[in-house]
């Protein structure tokens, strides 16, 4: 088996008109929410038991149009994942991938580049 990887994909367009300390905090908020969601689940369970060894790639897609694109395909192919929502803006701005062994899911995230 893989080693487990947790994605993240942000809005990279938000780059340019949000500072940067709210976009981490977005991405901090969905990986959080995902591992909670989820921490019942053998692989979450492994992942957090190996808290000083976690493995996560944050990755951009271009717009929020991209952002719920990639949502509908990983709900459509049983990913789990968490779309954060900010609130009360009702903004999608970022995916959590719940922790996966790499193998099984990084040809879903392989078209993306790493959030600059």
């Amino acid at each position: 088996m893989s080693s487990l990887i947790q994605y993240i994909l942000v809005r990279g367009d938000l780059v340019k008109t949000w500072p940067m300390g709210a976009i981490v905090a977005q991405a901090c908020h969905a990986a959080t929410a995902v591992i909670y969601q989820f921490r019942d689940d053998a692989n979450v369970v492994a992942y957090t038991n190996e808290i000083d060894h976690m493995h996560k790639c944050v990755l951009a897609v271009n717009s929020e149009e991209q952002l719920l694109n990639l949502s509908k395909k990983l709900e459509a192919e049983k990913i789990d994942h968490k779309l954060w929502i900010e609130q009360p803006e009702n903004y999608s701005t970022c995916i959590a991938v719940k922790p996966y062994p790499k193998d099984e899911v990084k040809d879903y995230f392989k078209k993306y580049k790493l959030l600059k």
